[in-house]
């Protein structure tokens, strides 16, 4: 077995993981990207309370699915409220 192989090898590995992590940092930042554009268009005040709330659609249950996991970290950091579907 040569030496220069295994060389070749570890820098096909190191290539691959780099690009494996840069496709994942994308990912994370287009999700975010998304979320807040999201967030953006989304958030209404309800005149009850006088506190903003993220409004996801009622009949589109998937965006509160993809979203829930951002609105957890939102919520924690700004104190903003959620609600699926119109306030009444």
């Amino acid at each position: 077995m040569q030496p220069g192989n295994n060389c070749g090898q570890d820098l096909r590995r190191k290539r691959a993981l780099a690009g494996i992590l840069a496709a994942a940092a994308i990912s994370g930042l287009v999700y975010a990207a998304a979320y807040i554009a999201f967030r953006l268009t989304h958030t209404q005040v309800w005149e009850r309370d006088g506190n903003a709330y993220i409004i996801f659609p009622k009949d589109m249950p998937v965006v509160y699915y993809v979203f829930r996991p951002l609105s957890y970290v939102d919520g924690a950091l700004t104190g903003m409220r959620f609600h699926i579907g119109p306030h009444r």
